[in-house]
């Protein structure tokens, strides 16, 4: 299962990850990104590539 890490510093609270997501697992929560269900992640890492300041990192 993948591990879904999210630098919270890094997040600016933009939504484009959440906006991508097949599985719709992340979502923003007091305007940074939190991962509401880490089982459901693919490892796609739509999320990473989407991500404008790098604050997602998916590890296998």
């Amino acid at each position: 299962m993948p591990d879904v890490l999210i630098n919270k510093e890094k997040c600016t609270g933009c939504n484009a990850c959440c906006e991508i997501c097949p599985m719709e697992i992340l979502k923003l929560v007091d305007g940074k990104c939190v991962c509401t269900n880490p089982a459901e992640c693919i490892g796609c890492r739509a999320c990473e590539a989407q991500c404008p300041t790098d604050a997602i990192k998916i590890k296998d």
